[in-house]
């Protein structure tokens, strides 16, 4: 079986998306799973590696292919100088981050890679830059051409998806619509099943006020928007349940009895899930034209240059990416 060609991008290279991309593509487990290639400025990189003092031997490419001895590059530095200052958002990480997204997305739609993972970019610094997206995942959904995409947070025995991602709370309740809710949970439920062989997945969706409205006293979307998407979800054949109110829900620890959770709003889901694996969970772009995953965390500016960075969800999100090709081509054979 041939190996997975995985585009690892370089992230914002004043936090900690370089050092964890390299550490992570020259990790002997990562290797034997599958082709890590960076994608990023080479002379970025290449500083990175000295200052980290990482033994690691670079190749620069255009279309990754595998290298005995050394890591593939995608060269993406045209113009863009290696001024690195740790722990600050500027214009030349954002249009770095910016560029190896647009590569990497372009190379798979092209097939020349399986998968994307993203490491940590700065939203500021990508406006910086002239990206004006809320964040990677939406900037990854119009360059890969995706109508739909659902925020998946995985880990083997817990998974949340949400319905709202970067939305300001105070905008959250308008965003949310029977049939958006409808469509995130359509998502979620086909991608239990075809990127994690889950047969008749069950799925919770959690209410978006407290006490799930309290019968209209509190809010009533529940009743006018949440309840009728469930019901709509259910007449499809997906095995749905809810809406839950989420403080109890997760204190009783009920999520334990399902295949994953939908939740209305960002806090809402990443709470809970970043208590329950921080240094595991990945962030998983489904519905997506493309496979796309990312550690679940941020550029993490105040550890940059300091060799400190866990690189523990970056590798998960790794595996997860190499396991989600082979459960889809070994769904799209049956």
């Amino acid at each position: 079986m041939l190996k997975p060609i995985i585009g690892i991008t370089i992230g914002d290279f004043n936090g900690i998306g370089p050092e964890l991309a390299i550490k992570v593509a020259n990790e002997p487990s990562i290797k034997k799973i599958c082709v890590p290639a960076l994608i990023g400025p080479l002379n970025i990189f290449e500083a990175v590696s000295r200052n980290y003092k990482i033994k690691c031997n670079f190749t620069k490419l255009t279309i990754p292919v595998p290298q005995k001895s050394s890591v593939p590059v995608i060269d993406v530095g045209d113009g863009i100088e290696a001024d690195i200052n740790y722990g600050k958002p500027t214009k030349a990480s954002g249009r770095s981050a910016g560029a190896a997204i647009e590569r990497a997305v372009e190379l798979c739609l092209l097939k020349k890679i399986d998968a994307i993972v993203t490491a940590p970019a700065s939203k500021e610094a990508l406006h910086l830059a002239g990206y004006n997206f809320p964040g990677q995942t939406e900037m990854i959904a119009l360059l890969s051409r995706s109508k739909q995409v659902a925020m998946f947070l995985v880990t083997k025995t817990f998974k949340v998806g949400l319905v709202t991602i970067h939305t300001g709370i105070r905008n959250v309740a308008e965003n949310i619509t029977k049939e958006k809710l409808y469509e995130k949970i359509a998502i979620i439920n086909k991608s239990l099943e075809k990127d994690f062989n889950i047969r008749s997945p069950e799925i919770a969706v959690l209410a978006l006020n407290p006490h799930a409205g309290e019968n209209g006293l509190i809010g009533n979307e529940e009743k006018q928007i949440i309840e009728p998407a469930i019901e709509s979800a259910k007449v499809s054949g997906i095995k749905v349940r809810g809406p839950f109110p989420a403080d109890a829900f997760f204190g009783t620890q009920q999520y334990k009895k399902y295949d994953a959770v939908i939740a209305m709003y960002h806090d809402q889901g990443m709470i809970p899930f970043k208590m329950y694996a921080f240094d595991k969970g990945v962030n998983f772009s489904t519905g997506l034209e493309i496979i796309r995953t990312s550690p679940d965390h941020g550029t993490a500016y105040d550890i940059a240059g300091k060799n400190k960075a866990n690189i523990s969800s970056m590798l998960e999100a790794v595996k997860l990416a190499v396991q989600i090709v082979h459960n889809r081509k070994e769904n799209d054979r049956t």
